[in-house]
């Protein structure tokens, strides 16, 4: 047992002591003054025991309650919300239409900022905030909890569009408590069904799927109805079951030699119905439920098969999720099926995307040296556009980083352009490739040949091939 158990247990029983002692001593005195007064009350060895008995029993007995009652609690004690186990027995019992998460996305770094105190004031207000807005629009009695630190479920049995019509309000009138910025997203599912739990990591891979979209807006949050996400889900399974991914082959121009010596890889999965399930949808759904390893094997396998069957002086370049990365299983299947297929592991480059530093920072670049030991070249992905890409680059040696999309999108600011520029001078001191996407005109493709980047992706460089057009094209 823990210390602060063994404490906690302490104090409960110094509380029911302190309550159960003037409790015995008003019956002691009731009975004394009513039934025994015409008594003499002799404390023989007897009647000494038994009041100790009761005492003792009576002291337990308040004591047990305590602890049930806190076991038992309904309410999340920082929010006054409904607990996860509360409200999963809440939804079970009214089956409500339309389940709703809201979900505080910058909670970390106000964690980081602000005292405890501040942060318990702000869950607290949201929760009464939230209660009010749908107690203004005539709906009392709302189902809300609090499922983890930043998310608050709601459950009501009303129409989703009006359900996100009060949420939308709720978000633009609470930007800001107590002068603290809050940057929310929210998700709703509606047709909801028996399996609440299932419903709530759904929600999650939602509000997920909104953090991929460029424009951070609560206006991405989408309704979405149980049974077609249930249908996704299976479809997701069904395909990495069977295999049916879908490669898409976007040609990258080597500014040097004018040739496209390497191709950046984009992955959909193809249902029964031969429709695409796209990486922002499935990606949440298969790394939930603990797939995204096996999808990742899949995925390079695949890769590797089509090396033999193009020119041997090209290269696929392509995301895999850290977590694969540092799996030792997969590391070992990799390598094994790389010699098996006698390939050149120079010919692939792995994208890594990070928006924060790995906390154990360390062990990760070990696994990186690892795998560039192995002959596998090391990209970063969408540089620049965050603080971890740049901490990595101090302390691992890249061979190549591809630039955030603003970086190009945005060249004929004289900002960008300016930042762009130390980038790549950067980059060049430290003997690393770089890589521009999504250039779509002779313009942008005019001014980063300038600035002496090595690589360039997009549509202004050619169209992306699916895999028989590639295989045709080099056969």
């Amino acid at each position: 047992m823990l210390l602060s158990q063994k404490e906690e247990r302490s104090r409960r029983f110094s509380l029911a002591l302190r309550a159960g002692i003037p409790v015995l001593t008003l019956v002691f005195l009731v009975l004394s003054t009513t039934i025994y007064n015409k008594y003499d009350i002799y404390l023989s060895l007897t009647n000494s025991v038994l009041i100790a008995a009761i005492t003792f029993i009576t002291i337990y007995f308040i004591y047990f309650l305590m602890n049930l009652s806190v076991q038992e609690t309904l309410i999340d004690y920082t929010t006054h919300g409904f607990n996860k186990r509360t409200f999963i027995k809440k939804l079970q019992e009214n089956n409500p239409k339309t389940i709703a998460c809201i979900n505080i996305e910058n909670l970390q770094e106000l964690n980081e900022n602000y005292s405890s105190e501040e942060i318990d004031t702000i869950l607290y207000t949201i929760t009464q905030r939230v209660n009010s807005a749908f107690k203004r629009n005539g709906f009392d009695n709302i189902i809300l909890g609090r499922d983890r630190g930043s998310e608050f479920i709601i459950a009501i049995d009303i129409d989703a569009i009006l359900v996100k019509t009060i949420l939308e309000e709720l978000v633009q009138d609470n930007h800001s408590i107590n002068g603290i910025e809050i940057d929310y997203k929210f998700a709703i599912i509606n047709n909801s069904n028996q399996n609440f739990e299932k419903i709530i990591l759904q929600l999650r891979d939602i509000i997920q799927t909104q953090s991929t979209i460029r424009e951070n807006s609560h206006k991405n949050s989408k309704i979405e109805d149980a049974k077609e996400l249930s249908d996704i889900e299976k479809a997701v399974i069904e395909s990495l079951k069977n295999k049916n991914l879908t490669l898409s082959f976007r040609p990258i121009l080597n500014n040097y030699t004018n040739k496209i010596d390497s191709y950046e890889i984009a992955t959909k999965l193809k249902d029964y119905n031969n429709n695409y399930i796209l990486p922002r949808i499935f990606l949440p759904i298969i790394n939930r439920i603990g797939l995204g390893r096996e999808y990742d094997l899949i995925l390079v396998k695949h890769i590797i098969d089509i090396l033999p069957l193009v020119d041997s002086d090209i290269s696929f370049t392509f995301n895999l999720s850290p977590f694969s990365l540092r799996d030792t299983l997969f590391q070992n299947e990799i390598f094994s099926y790389i010699l098996d297929k006698k390939i050149d592991p120079n010919r692939l480059i792995v994208q890594l995307y990070e928006r924060k530093t790995h906390h154990n920072l360390n062990k990760y670049l070990e696994t990186l040296k690892y795998f560039r030991a192995k002959g596998i070249r090391i990209c970063i992905d969408n540089f620049g556009s965050s603080n971890a890409s740049m901490e990595y680059i101090k302390y691992f040696k890249f061979d190549m980083i591809q630039f955030d999309r603003d970086y190009v999108s945005k060249i004929d600011n004289n900002t960008t352009y300016a930042m762009l520029k130390s980038l790549v001078n950067m980059s060049k001191d430290l003997h690393i490739q770089t890589v521009a996407k999504w250039v779509d005109n002779d313009e942008q493709k005019a001014k980063l040949k300038e600035l002496g980047i090595d690589y360039l992706q997009g549509f202004g460089i050619g169209k992306p091939l699916n895999e028989t057009q590639l295989i045709d094209k080099y056969n």
